[in-house]
């Protein structure tokens, strides 16, 4: 009694076992019977089926998945070879049509690659390199996750974005594309230093004007304040002279001799002369 006891608890837990199963929330379950499917499971939760020669489940991720595609070689609208890096955000929106076309995401990666590279050379031939290095690569690569998008939907898939990690010139280009680069920039470099020797030499030739025109006032204020102070010395003179003739040509006689003479000279003067006199005391 108690083997047959044990053995229906042993039978009931093999069918929970077989029967129960949890789906978690990144996961979607897909239901077959006998090889054909007949539900689809995307909520989180407790769920039931079968047990496993009847029904199997076939998990899903749910969550959003990255793929890095090789770089590969574009042509660009002006004929410029690029080799562009990029990478893929998508997910499985659909797991019954994902599992009736692509099956798995080995599978799915491959129809992805195709179908990416083919939107990306379609696109980016569209665009000279300018466009797709710095001004317009934002509006380009909307355009190839939404076409990329569309041609994915027939497996069940969702590309959600498209970018361009890196984008580089095989290496027989670089130095020619180097070269005119420095060119350019050369060329910007010496017509900006011309510029600026032009407008240096505006620059100085205004300050040498501004320059001269100072020093030429200036130059007639002195020499206006210069004959105003001669013409003001020349009236006091003439009113000290006019005053006391005698003692003003005494006193110019004493400053004339008192600048010819010091101690080292030695004077010969003649006995009716002034300054004879006045050394006498007389």
């Amino acid at each position: 009694m108690k083997k047959v006891i044990i053995g229906v608890i042993i039978l009931a837990v093999l069918v929970v076992w077989t029967t129960v199963f949890t789906v978690d929330m990144t996961e979607q379950v897909v239901i077959l019977q006998f090889g054909k499917p007949v539900r689809t499971i995307k909520e989180p939760g407790l769920n039931f089926k079968l047990p496993v020669p009847f029904q199997n489940a076939i998990v899903f991720d749910k969550r959003l998945l990255e793929y890095d595609v090789p770089p590969e070689e574009i042509l660009s609208q002006d004929k410029k070879t690029l080799i562009v890096d990029n990478y893929v955000r998508w997910r499985i929106v659909d797991p019954l049509l994902f599992l009736q076309t692509v099956q798995a995401i080995p599978t799915a990666v491959t129809r992805l690659d195709d179908i990416v590279y083919s939107e990306l050379r379609r696109e980016l031939g569209t665009h000279n390199m300018v466009e797709i290095i710095t001004e317009n690569r934002e509006l380009i690569m909307e355009k190839v996750t939404e076409a990329s998008s569309k041609a994915t939907q027939s497996y069940g898939l969702e590309v959600v974005d498209v970018r361009i990690r890196r984008v580089d010139l095989p290496p027989e280009n670089e130095k020619s594309i180097y070269a005119r680069m420095d060119a350019e920039r050369k060329r910007k470099a010496n017509r900006f230093r011309s510029e600026g020797s032009e407008e240096a030499q505006k620059i100085r030739a205004k300050t040498d004007k501004e320059k001269t025109i100072i020093l030429a006032e200036s130059y007639k204020q002195s020499e206006e304040i210069r004959g105003e102070g001669d013409a003001r010395a020349t009236e006091i003179y003439a009113g000290t002279y006019s005053a006391d003739p005698e003692f003003y040509e005494f006193v110019r006689t004493l400053d004339a001799y008192r600048k010819i003479v010091d101690d080292q000279t030695t004077l010969v003067l003649p006995a009716d002369s002034k300054l004879f006199e006045i050394l006498q005391g007389k």
